[in-house]
């Protein structure tokens, strides 16, 4: 591939995805009874249409390459969620954590 960079945005534009199906099944979690919400569906609809797209991206990367920059940047992506909009606190063991989540994606994109 040309432009070996397009699958890494493809992965984060993935990990944008399940951000936005975390955050309707957070909102279907509040429900009585969240199987039944439209949350719920949207949530689950989110995730499921992302499996067309990692076949495309399981083609140039490899599987610990993808894996690591989809969690990473689903961490950073949903703690940000967390924080911004459902007002949850962050402890110094968890920024700690983020940090060194950094630095492996750091040394992943360094020696990859």
């Amino acid at each position: 591939m040309d432009r070996p960079y397009v699958p890494l945005l493809v992965t984060v534009g993935f990990s944008v995805l399940g951000v936005i199906g975390d955050y309707f099944l957070k909102l279907a979690s509040g429900a009585e009874n969240p199987f039944k919400t439209i949350a719920f569906y949207i949530g689950f609809t989110v995730y499921g249409s992302t499996a067309f797209g990692w076949l495309f991206v399981m083609r140039y990367l490899k599987l610990a390459t993808i894996s690591t920059v989809y969690s990473v940047s689903i961490i950073l992506m949903l703690t940000a969620l967390g924080v911004a909009v459902f007002d949850e606190k962050l402890n110094v063991g968890e920024i700690v954590g983020i940090v060194l989540a950094l630095a492996s994606l750091a040394l992943l994109v360094r020696f990859a």
